[in-house]
């Protein structure tokens, strides 16, 4: 070395904060479409709709409970106002949420690592708040995810992104440095709207190939059979690529 050179001083490298990370609920952190298709056939019922299937119900999943129920009284004539629906549907839901509502194991894993390494977390949902408290508390996961959005709270509903840009403002973070867990393609779709990245993991395979989906950053197609927290965590550890 050169007497009277210098080598430059290194400069310590500032790890990024942990990614905020926002999660859907049903079809996503809990199996509880079928509790939600219950209570939508026990409903439908009541109102002189019998036999309403399975498959009529899975058009709806990933939209709000308010929209479903708005498009359902119209095709099936029902005269009763719209929050009369709303209260009895949200009663049966959540006597039957109370009584089970399973977590996708994979991701109570997904939860508990990212809560130990320091991400900020929130739950962005169509459902009613008190059906997302009520299955929170019944599988214990409100004690790691304690901020949450409800569609009841903002203007509009998925696909539009109002529950997740809430959900980043009251994280105090910004929409963009947010990642998305999603399982339906109008979730997908509002997480592209609010400028955050997404990892799609479709509740109906059939539904993969959905547009909606080509914008997530990570897509499991074969759904949670196919989603480990292992996986997610090594995607959302690599760095966000700058817009040119």
């Amino acid at each position: 070395m050169l007497v009277g050179m210098h080598t430059p001083a290194a400069h310590p490298v500032t790890p990024a904060a942990p990614a905020p990370v926002i999660f859907d609920l049903d079809g996503t952190l809990v199996d509880s479409e079928p509790n939600y298709y219950e209570a939508g056939r026990r409903l439908l019922a009541g109102y002189g709709v019998p036999d309403f299937s399975w498959e009529q119900h899975a058009r709806f999943i990933g939209i709000g409970t308010r929209e479903t129920l708005e498009i359902l009284s119209r095709e099936f004539g029902i005269d009763a106002p719209l929050d009369e629906l709303l209260a009895g549907k949200n009663r049966a839901y959540l006597e039957l949420a109370r009584a089970h509502t399973e977590v996708f194991p994979e991701m109570r894993a997904f939860v508990e690592r990212l809560a130990a390494a320091g991400h900020p977390m929130a739950v962005a949902s169509g459902s009613s708040r008190a059906a997302i408290e009520a299955v929170l508390a019944g599988t214990g996961l409100d004690a790691l995810l304690t901020t949450v959005v409800s569609a009841e709270e903002v203007a509009h509903g998925k696909p539009e992104p109002d529950v997740f840009l809430e959900a980043a403002r009251r994280l105090g973070v910004e929409p963009g440095r947010c990642v998305v867990l999603e399982d339906a393609a109008p979730g997908a779709l509002a997480a592209h709207r609010a400028g955050m990245r997404c990892i799609a993991v479709p509740y109906v395979a059939a539904t993969a190939d959905d547009p909606a989906f080509a914008s997530a950053g990570l897509l499991f197609r074969g759904g949670q059979g196919e989603f480990t927290a292992q996986a997610a965590c090594a995607w959302l550890g690599r760095p966000v690529r700058s817009s040119p």
